[in-house]
């Protein structure tokens, strides 16, 4: 090698280094453990000035389970199961998975409800340029699926925010695409999930439901947060899966402490008891 092919040699070598890229280029030093303060504060401000370019003044927030289905994919479903059964009816895996499918046609109901709600509320906030109200929910399958769903059906825009997981969650194709956000840390995230919050609709669900919906109870209820409505729809699901009445006779919680949420059951009540919570406020507010 001649010496200036050795100097061209050392140049290339130089400029591929890892030490030679810009910082905020080398994902490698945005990974490591040390920057994890900055990866923080860039989840945070990244979600933040993208929904104040796009005019978002508030949102609602809907949560509920990833594993239910629109009705028609649940009944289709189901009657496949059938069919099979009908062919191999002694098999026992067949009937706990035809069980399972029977449940999903009747919790189909709640998929629908949160679609029904986001294109009521999506098309009541959403005119003339308007931008409040704006439904947000995790970006994946089931309920999450639902509430895009309802906006998008109507023309309206909502949000996701999406989770990297082990098992990765995909998007749902309802959600805007410039409002399509995915997050590593889940308390960035949830943190997101309330900063322009005026509601919050807890459908039927499993854990992450139950910890999103206790985490803002909490919230709100030691004033760590301003109060805003919480409606929980499916009335005998949440009276079973919650004994409230319990925790207030053990004197666990306070009476006032009931009045943090409502439940419901079609999309129509949810509308109105979020109208009802602001009116009552103004109601209130002029009052004082």
């Amino acid at each position: 090698m001649t010496p200036a092919e050795d100097l061209a040699e050392r140049l290339r070598a130089i400029r591929e280094s890892p030490t030679y890229r810009l910082a905020y280029e080398d994902i490698e030093l945005l990974g490591q453990d040390e920057l994890r303060p900055l990866r923080l504060q860039l989840e945070l401000l990244k979600p933040e000035r993208i929904l104040h370019e796009k005019g978002i003044r508030s949102t609602v927030v809907v949560f509920g389970s990833a594993r239910v289905s629109d009705a028609e994919t649940a009944e289709a479903r189901l009657g496949a199961l059938e069919r099979q059964a009908r062919v191999t009816p002694e098999d026992v895996g067949l009937r706990q998975e035809l069980a399972r499918a029977n449940r999903r046609v009747e919790q189909a109901r709640h998929y629908e409800q949160a679609r029904r709600f986001s294109g009521l509320i999506s098309a009541r906030f959403q005119q003339q340029n308007r931008r409040d109200f704006v439904v947000v929910t995790g970006g994946g399958p089931g309920i999450m699926e639902a509430a895009n769903r309802g906006a998008f059906e109507v023309g309206a825009r909502s949000i996701g925010l999406n989770i990297t997981l082990p098992h990765e969650q995909a998007p749902n194709p309802y959600m805007c695409p410039d409002l399509a956000f995915r997050f590593h840390y889940f308390a960035l995230r949830k943190m997101h999930f309330l900063l322009h919050a005026k509601g919050l609709v807890a459908f039927p669900g499993g854990y992450g439901t139950l910890d999103e919906l206790f985490e803002v109870l909490t919230l709100i209820q030691t004033g760590k947060m301003q109060r805003i409505p919480v409606v929980l729809v499916g009335r005998a699901f949440w009276r079973r899966v919650v004994d409230f009445d319990l925790l207030l006779d053990e004197g666990y919680v306070s009476p006032s402490d009931l009045d943090l949420f409502t439940c419901v059951d079609e999309a129509e009540e949810i509308v109105s008891a979020l109208e009802r919570f602001y009116v009552n406020r103004a109601a209130g507010d002029g009052a004082t």
